[in-house]
């Protein structure tokens, strides 16, 4: 047994001790629900193959989408669940990262106090993860939804912003275009004009001979939007710079929340109330929410489908991956429950990562 195959079973213990259930997953998944779920990006990620009888498959790129799959089926509720495997993941040529390595997990599902369980799941993690010389982080996607939600423009600005969200550099060009700043700014007006200069049916036409997929209605239908983008008014300066602010927010948690509640920003209210249940339930679990770290953007680029609380474990050195992470995922429930949704929180730890940095001591 390696290590890191001794670090995992230490660790699955820990959360089978702490009431978890033990569950397995095949280690390959329908392509079909991946997709679905995340689109056409998940394929620069996941390793994809054919499968004569059962069609398009993935090796197994975590286990939080199987995991809430056989829950939604069949799981009593309150629920919780560990387990722990290999997963697969693509890297980039000079990342020098495992493509296939241990991943060890630990998911809740109830519907009373999710405060109390999202403090449940990161004071579990942090009483495993003592003596390794981490640092925790945390973070709230819900936080930037709700103010996403709260900004003085039309839904389909709002829902441009909002597939964005985890496209941190996407996300700032489109800020700033609708808020009528930035080079993305300058090309859409361009653009705008010269479709303003000429009728639709004159552009196709003009264009000359079909090529990709886009029909001609299709085509019609997205100069129709542009137009009609093009007479939203732009999002007011005070709410771009405020999202802005919002977004580079680093600092304690109690005082990230004091800095957020200051802004009087009332769609953050709800949220912002989320946030503060959460850490009195992390101080009544032996968390220190004055001293925990907070930021507002954490969570951005790796973790898709957390809709609330985030979390992480991280080391000094940058060459590794977090040794942990994890969050809320509400609405993943919802979208594989067929009709059912339930409150769920979980997590997942990398064993070879603390393996890497007990043999670097």
């Amino acid at each position: 047994m390696t290590r890191a195959e001794a670090i995992a079973a230490e660790l699955l213990a820990g959360m089978q001790g702490a009431g978890a259930q033990p569950v397995a997953a095949d280690i390959l998944q329908p392509a079909e629900t991946l997709l679905d779920l995340y689109g056409e990006d998940i394929r620069a990620r996941a390793y994809v193959t054919h499968d004569p009888a059962l069609g398009e498959m993935m090796l197994r790129p975590d286990f939080t989408v199987p995991v809430v799959q056989a829950h939604m089926r069949d799981g009593a509720e309150p629920a919780r669940y560990c387990y722990s495997g290999p997963v697969f993941r693509k890297q980039e040529r000079a990342a020098g990262r495992a493509r296939e390595y241990l991943q060890v997990g630990y998911e809740v599902f109830a519907r009373n106090d999710p405060a109390r369980a999202d403090a449940e799941v990161f004071a579990l993690f942090a009483r495993l993860l003592a003596g390794h010389d981490l640092r925790p982080v945390t973070g709230d996607i819900g936080i930037l939804k709700a103010a996403v939600l709260g900004l003085e423009t039309s839904a389909r600005r709002k829902a441009a912003l909002m597939r964005h969200i985890w496209r941190p550099k996407r996300f700032r060009a489109l800020l700033e275009r609708m808020g009528g700043h930035g080079p993305l700014a300058d090309a859409r007006a361009e653009l705008v004009a010269q479709l303003r200069a000429s009728p639709a049916q004159s552009q196709v036409q003009e264009a000359g001979q079909m090529v990709g997929l886009r029909s001609e209605e299709e085509i019609r239908a997205r100069i129709a939007s542009l137009l009609e983008d093009a007479e939203t008014p732009a999002i007011p300066r005070e709410q771009v710079l405020a999202l802005e602010g919002l977004l580079s927010l680093a600092a304690p948690a109690r005082q990230g929340l004091a800095e957020m509640r200051a802004q009087n920003w009332a769609a953050l209210t709800p949220a912002l109330d989320r946030l503060e249940a959460r850490l009195d339930a992390l101080d009544e679990a032996g968390i220190d929410s004055t001293s925990l770290p907070f930021e507002a953007s954490f969570g951005r680029t790796t973790m898709e489908y957390y809709d609330g609380f985030v979390f992480g474990f991280v080391s000094a050195r940058d060459d590794l991956p977090p040794v942990a992470s994890g969050g809320r995922y509400d609405a993943l429930t919802a979208v594989l429950g067929q009709g059912r949704a339930i409150p769920a929180v979980g997590g997942v730890i990398r064993p070879e990562t603390l393996a890497a940095l007990e043999a670097a001591r």
